[in-house]
């Protein structure tokens, strides 16, 4: 079977321009709906980048995960480079780890901000409302007390509603967080339901599985949705496509240099007569696993707030 340094001979098989295509056409129609499906969508506030759905959780919390999460993604992502180098990303896995760590990377940051202007902004409020909450002092009024916390929290839930719009690194944020869960989600997939039962099968050992690689990401991902406040509109799906096609065209190019003469992945082999079905397959693949996350999201707006009337808000 032909391979990528037999040069010529394998490059210009009909496969290449098949597959060229499955995966040119995504992401120009990507490209071309993005604009439109964009000015449909409700802007993004900055502060629902920071800000938790929970009105009783002090935004420090979510600011706490994401610091704790992004350590968690970096410890794994260096314990799997120290060994191999970086030769670890020839694989979408480390791809897609390396765009969630840079995700939490991102919203810490932002999350620190959001809680330093909380605190700033919580300040004002007590300098305003000191002299009333001053006034009794009896034991009966700590149940009061925490009333009047919950009230201006709610209070303040409310204020935020007419926020200034995100800026580009909250935009920025923001699409990340949407590529990674959808890649997220096509990693774990295709890791569990295809390259260990067909392809690992016999040589895949579960010393490989421990680190937690291809179910870490979701989980970390999973826990800042419960937690966070961001939209999710479908038309950033897009992002997830520019992602998976960005890596496809670096594995063909570092294939067509002669820098990498094997596969990380069996099905991206274009010398096989099935490589195209493999394509569209991944390719169609896209749609469910980001339709997946996406529809997790949506049911958490619908239904959180019936489940839990008192302590979850849904601001946007």
């Amino acid at each position: 079977m032909p391979t990528p340094a037999d040069g010529a001979e394998y490059w210009l098989r009909w496969q290449v321009f098949v597959c060229g295509a499955l995966i040119a056409v995504p992401t120009a129609l990507a490209a071309a709906l993005l604009p439109r499906l964009r000015r449909t969508a409700a802007p993004l506030r900055a502060t629902d980048l920071w800000l938790p759905c929970w009105p009783r959780l002090h935004p420090g919390w979510l600011l706490g995960y994401r610091a704790f999460a992004l350590a968690a993604a970096a410890a794994l992502l260096v314990r799997d480079i120290i060994p191999h180098g970086p030769r670890v990303f020839f694989f979408y896995t480390q791809w897609t780890f390396l765009l969630v760590t840079i995700y939490f990377a991102v919203a810490t940051a932002i999350s620190a901000h959001g809680c330093w202007s909380y605190s700033k902004r919580s300040l004002r409020k007590a300098d305003e409302y000191g002299d009333v909450e001053n006034r009794d002092l009896s034991a009966s009024i700590s149940g009061g007390r925490k009333n009047g916390e919950m009230d201006k929290m709610a209070s303040y839930y409310e204020q935020i509603a007419n926020e200034k719009g995100a800026a580009f690194w909250g935009r920025c944020m923001q699409i990340i967080y949407q590529a990674s869960a959808g890649a997220t989600m096509l990693t774990d997939v295709t890791f569990w339901g295809l390259l260990v039962p067909f392809f690992y099968r016999d040589k895949f050992g579960l010393a490989m599985v421990t680190d937690g690689m291809h179910s870490v990401n979701l989980v970390l991902l999973l826990i800042d949705t419960l937690l966070n406040n961001m939209p999710f509109p479908w038309y950033r799906i897009a992002f997830f496509v520019f992602w998976s096609c960005s890596y496809v065209t670096f594995q063909w190019v570092i294939h067509a240099s002669g820098a990498l003469s094997w596969w990380p992945y069996p099905f991206l082999d274009l010398a096989s007569p099935g490589a195209p079905l493999w394509y569209l397959a991944m390719a169609v693949a896209h749609v469910p696993c980001f339709s997946v996350y996406w529809l997790a999201v949506k049911a958490k707006r619908a239904y959180f707030p019936r489940m839990f009337p008192h302590t979850y808000v849904r601001t946007s």
